[in-house]
């Protein structure tokens, strides 16, 4: 498989080093397990896959008895290392596709935003199914293939095209030599995730943005707010993206 551009999406991605947007998103993470797993965080051993550089891990080690962030980014690894140090948290290198842990190893598995850059998704999610203790759970962040504006090149409709022609347009628009990411709609979403119980936080954040901490991003009451409600309601799978808790089945 081609990993490519994996080994340092650091270096051409600055959102990995944005202390307030990670820290943010890491604050919704800890929200939304809270409020599926109530006040259990403090006894949980978590895994974010794909962690890069190290800013949701040392958020997430604040709320969580035992974190470890691992990425295949060399460069994003040895900055998370060199800057972040608790005794409950672990940063190291790591392959999603191939996790070196045994199996139900961890009470809590992080993979947001992770999977489109994979080349394998269904390998990575039967991975985190492997190591996740039964009764586990799988915080699932994910963009929907049915967006307007692809948000890594910053081009319209790129996402949607079919593969041969998203090599061709970031490459007319300048952006990239190829275009490695790879999104699912909704219904491929699903399949993705099919062998485990999916408990939908999407719409609760929808409603209400300021309880899951993402009203930075959906002013409550506005008229984005208002959107966002209507598209949950009656076309979801036009969301732009989904958070899913995942849970592993205990039989």
């Amino acid at each position: 498989m081609d990993r490519g551009y994996q080994y340092d999406f650091s270096v051409n991605s600055h959102a990995m080093f944005d202390v307030q947007g990670r820290t943010r998103k890491a604050e919704t993470m800890v929200r939304v397990i809270a409020d599926f797993a109530g006040d259990r965080l403090g006894d949980m051993v978590l895994l974010n896959v794909g962690g890069s550089a190290g800013i949701i891990d040392d958020h997430l080690a604040q709320h969580f008895g035992r974190v470890v962030g691992i990425d295949i980014d060399e460069n994003a690894i040895r900055f998370a290392q060199d800057r972040y140090s608790r005794p409950n948290l672990e940063l190291r290198l790591g392959d999603a596709l191939q996790l070196d842990f045994p199996e139900a190893s961890f009470d809590v598995v992080v993979c947001s935003q992770v999977y489109e850059h994979v080349p394998d998704a269904a390998r990575m999610m039967a991975e985190i199914h492997r190591v996740l203790k039964p009764g586990g759970l799988c915080y699932f962040a994910a963009g929907n293939r049915l967006m307007w504006n692809e948000p890594h090149y910053n081009l319209p409709l790129l996402s949607v095209l079919p593969r041969a022609l998203a090599h061709r347009y970031v490459r007319w628009a300048g952006k990239a030599s190829h275009y490695h990411e790879l999104h699912f709609t909704c219904w491929g979403l699903r399949r993705l995730v099919s062998r485990f119980t999916l408990h939908d936080y999407t719409r609760p954040l929808a409603r209400d943005p300021a309880r899951f901490g993402v009203d930075y991003m959906i002013p409550p009451s506005g008229l984005k707010h208002i959107v966002i409600n209507l598209i949950a309601t009656y076309a979801y799978w036009l969301m732009p993206g989904y958070i899913w808790l995942l849970e592993k089945p205990r039989a």
